[in-house]
């Protein structure tokens, strides 16, 4: 017979998480979004845009790694649980995505990583503090906001950089579906100033990922 986890099981379970996620070499449950068959002929300038653009890109999904496991870790109700465990699998995928892509591009993943899913996670922890349907509507605008980004992303990625394409408009399919499951399960509007105030704390680090 299969038990609950205990709090501690979780924890444990999530310090693990913590772990792969900056240590180890994401894997993917699912096949990289097909594109061409051989890596696109760039010229070193539009490598290191699209190296530094997919470098944002896989922040933001450290990010989401943290968030969603600290309102797994902290949310009481079993349904929700499986709701964020489930929206991290699939971003462990655009981990995956966006490293494999940084390398291919010759790029680098932030130097900062280890900070910004430290914030993440706190972040995620207060905003599950605040209770299940604040938590579900942080992810809900959480996943609008980077929607945009992501729109922005597609249209300064150089033309012929059709595999990091593919990848993009995947993860931006996947978010919207997140955004739309944390409403249909109860997620409530947040006020404004705090939808400026993740607006801004994005600003500060999409562009610090840029160049770090």
């Amino acid at each position: 017979m299969s038990r609950s986890l205990s709090f501690v099981d979780r924890l444990t379970a999530a310090a693990d998480r913590a772990l792969r996620t900056l240590a180890a070499p994401p894997a993917a449950n699912r096949s990289a979004p097909s594109g061409p068959a051989v890596e696109p002929e760039l010229s070193n300038e539009e490598r290191r845009a699209a190296a530094s653009l997919m470098r944002v890109n896989h922040v933001g999904e450290v990010c989401a790694q943290a968030l969603y496991d600290a309102q797994a870790l902290a949310t009481k109700d079993p349904a929700l649980r499986v709701l964020f465990e489930r929206a991290a699998s699939e971003e462990s995928d655009h981990l995956a995505w966006t490293r494999s892509r940084i390398e291919a591009l010759g790029g680098r993943t932030s130097l900062l990583n280890p900070l910004w899913y430290g914030g993440a996670f706190a972040i995620g922890l207060v905003a599950a503090r605040a209770g299940d349907r604040v938590s579900l509507g942080f992810m809900a605008e959480t996943e609008r906001q980077v929607e945009q980004h992501l729109d922005g992303h597609l249209e300064r990625l150089p033309a012929g950089d059709q595999l990091s394409r593919a990848v993009i408009e995947q993860m931006k399919d996947d978010e919207v579906h997140h955004a739309e499951s944390a409403i249909e399960h109860g997620g409530v509007t947040l006020p404004l100033p705090a939808r400026w105030a993740m607006r801004f704390a994005a600003k500060v680090m999409t562009t610090t990922a840029h160049y770090i």
